[in-house]
C-alpha cells in the first residue's frame, strides 16, 4: 500500500510538472489512429498527426494473414518529408505466415509527421494505437 502511495505521488507531480503555466490544461483523446491494409509493396501512409496536435503512438500492430512468410517496413516522415533511408525504424522485417507483432513504442509526434508503412505482400494490415493531444 506504502508503495502505491509513493507512485500515485510520483505521478501526480509529473502531471503537474506537465500542465501549463497558463493553468489551461491540454485536451487528450485515446483512440485508434489508423487502420490500413496497403497493396503489395507500396509505402502507404498509416496516420498524418492534424494540425495544432501532439500524438503520443503507444502500440502499432502488423498482421501477416498470408499463408507465407513476409517482410515489413514502418518509418516516421517528420512534418510529411519525402521518404528517406533515415525514417525507418523497421526495414524488411521477417513475420511469419498468420502472424501478427505487437511493437509497443510510445513515439512522439508532431503536427503533420506522418507513419507510412509497406508489406511484401497485398496480405498485411497495419494499426497504430494511441493519444493525440492538443
Amino acid at each position: 500500500m506504502k508503495m502505491l502511495k509513493v507512485i500515485h505521488a510520483l505521478l501526480l507531480s509529473f502531471v503537474l510538472a506537465l500542465m501549463p503555466l497558463s493553468g489551461a490544461v491540454a485536451a487528450e483523446a485515446l483512440k485508434v489512429l489508423g487502420q490500413v491494409n496497403p497493396s503489395a509493396t507500396t509505402a502507404t501512409t498509416l496516420y498524418t498527426v492534424p494540425a495544432s496536435t501532439s500524438t503520443v503512438v503507444s502500440t502499432i500492430t502488423v498482421s501477416n494473414q498470408a499463408a507465407s512468410t513476409g517482410t515489413f517496413r514502418i518509418a516516421i516522415r517528420p512534418a510529411g518529408a519525402s521518404l528517406a533511408a533515415l525514417h525507418y525504424i523497421a526495414f524488411d522485417v521477417l513475420i511469419p505466415a498468420n502472424n501478427t507483432i505487437v511493437l509497443t513504442l510510445g513515439l512522439t509526434l508532431a503536427t503533420t509527421d506522418v507513419i507510412t508503412v509497406y508489406g511484401s505482400s497485398a496480405s498485411f494490415s497495419f494499426h497504430a494505437y494511441g493519444s493525440e493531444i492538443s
